[in-house]
């Protein structure tokens, strides 16, 4: 049977510190260069197609070399992450997407940036899955609502940046000038997080214990509650008796067994509909502005202008999500991402497509922050960031068909037809989060845990309301 973790525990209760803010920091800058990165083809595609530079089959192409990229990227972060160390593959992808976004600046050809494109998305891929379990491992669990809703902001700034510096950038030093910006910023984040510890709770999961206990100790010292009650002397009682042996690697296969099966199900289903409804959302507005006849600055600047919800939502998600719990925040915002995505293809005066718009991105993006920010603490710490690598790479292999399928939906129905098909799937996994619950208390994720590795996550935490957990095999 499995030992509590003594890291989990004593991060679980420390306040919120310099460290923690410093931290929330630096993994917001990698998600603010990665929203703003992802989120610039939609105005760079929209300049390509009016300039002649691609053409709609090469956009739609782009697009799902992208999300192939991004596919292959979470898959390689969840593996390399569970098998070296977070703070490696935190550092890796930074670099990896901000090289290369450069190189893409100087693309002689749509075809050469498409390669590239493929080789960059590897990259954000890696990064979407290592910021959320980043947060996961290090922010105690009664904060991080909070902390999930500012990642989400640095992400919402990240795709309203990039709309924004579009509208201006892109008509004065066409596209290249976006990726030029876009790998400057990630090159800057990757210098400022060098000095990054390693998570403590994958240390004490590899058996390096004394590392855990050296990091642990500086995030206590930083919390300001060293030499208090429950510090050094509990510190040293609770490390004399921590097992000493190395924890083995589990394989993925972990991810289908019978007690996990049915988080690795929901978590698939929140990705997929999360990823799904923002890529739309972010990916094609622009576009689909320019085959309604408006131009590309006008298309631009409605883009902008609507984008802004990406900050909003998040903001929301900061001071509600702790206060009425995770499984309730994300039913909300999937009946309101809905309800707003039916509504929206009905608006005609400019003033109603941008507050429609504009409230519509507000939901999709709390809902995407809630579903990717989740999804980790399905997993204890030996296969977190495979279960949640795993869920992402699966849904991001959906997008890649997504571009096709969207283009096909807008010749025959439309906007109308795009926007509806994404309202149906909120609907779905609206009503199947009703009925379908994951336990993410401490007990739950104990009896799904391999041998010497177990996570405590507060049962005020639950995605659902804690259901009986299927018993191990």
């Amino acid at each position: 049977m499995a030992t509590h973790s003594n890291v989990g525990r004593r991060l679980d209760s420390l306040p919120i510190g310099r460290f923690h803010r410093r931290l929330a920091l630096l993994v917001g800058l990698g998600l603010f260069c990665d929203s703003f990165d992802n989120t610039l083809s939609a105005g760079v595609l929209a300049s390509m197609l009016d300039s002649g530079f691609s053409t709609l089959g090469l956009n739609s192409l782009f697009l799902s070399v992208t999300f192939a990229g991004l596919a292959i990227g979470a898959a390689f972060a969840g593996w390399l992450g569970d098998r070296i160390g977070r703070a490696f593959a935190f550092q890796f992808s930074l670099a990896l997407f901000g090289t290369l976004a450069l190189c893409a600046a100087l693309a002689p050809s749509m075809e050469v940036l498409i390669v590239l494109r493929g080789l960059m998305s590897v990259g954000l891929g890696a990064e979407y899955v290592i910021c959320y379990g980043m947060i996961t491992e290090f922010i105690p669990p009664g904060r991080r609502g909070r902390y999930l809703g500012l990642l989400g902001i640095f992400g919402g700034v990240g795709v309203s940046m990039s709309s924004i510096l579009g509208w201006v950038v892109i008509p004065a030093l066409t596209w290249r000038g976006m990726f030029i910006i876009g790998g400057a910023f990630a090159l800057g984040a990757w210098w400022l997080r060098r000095g990054l510890p390693e998570s403590p709770q994958w240390l004490e999961a590899r058996g390096r214990h004394e590392e855990a206990e050296a990091v642990v100790r500086m995030i206590e010292r930083e919390s300001g509650v060293e030499g208090q009650k429950g510090g050094p002397a509990l510190v040293a009682h609770h490390a004399a008796g921590a097992a000493e042996e190395k924890a083995e690697w589990v394989p993925i296969t972990v991810l289908f067994s019978r007690p996990v099966i049915r988080r690795t199900l929901m978590a698939l289903i929140l990705t997929v509909t999360c990823l799904f409804g923002s890529y739309v959302v972010t990916g094609w507005m622009p576009t689909f502005f320019v085959e309604q006849g408006m131009t590309v600055s006008k298309s631009l600047g409605f883009n902008a202008a609507i984008m802004s919800g990406y900050v909003a939502g998040p903001l929301v998600c900061m001071f509600i999500v702790d206060r009425i719990g995770r499984r309730t925040s994300i039913m909300a915002f999937g009946v309101l991402s809905a309800v707003f995505a039916g509504l929206y293809p009905f608006m005609t005066s400019p003033a109603l497509v941008i507050v429609v718009g504009f409230i519509l991105v507000a939901t999709v993006a709390s809902f995407l922050t809630l579903g990717l920010g989740t999804t980790p603490e399905f997993f204890p710490t030996a296969f977190r960031f495979r279960g949640g690598g795993f869920s992402q790479t699966v849904g991001r292999i959906g997008l890649i068909f997504s571009p096709f399928i969207v283009l096909w939906l807008f010749n025959s129905s439309g906007v109308l037809g795009v926007i509806l098909a994404v309202s149906g799937m909120y609907v779905v996994v609206t009503l199947l989060n009703g009925v379908v619950g994951v336990d993410t208390s401490r007990d739950a994720l104990e009896q799904i845990a391999p041998e010497g590795d177990t996570d405590d996550v507060s049962p005020a935490v639950t995605l659902a309301a804690p259901q009986t957990t299927p018993p191990t095999s």
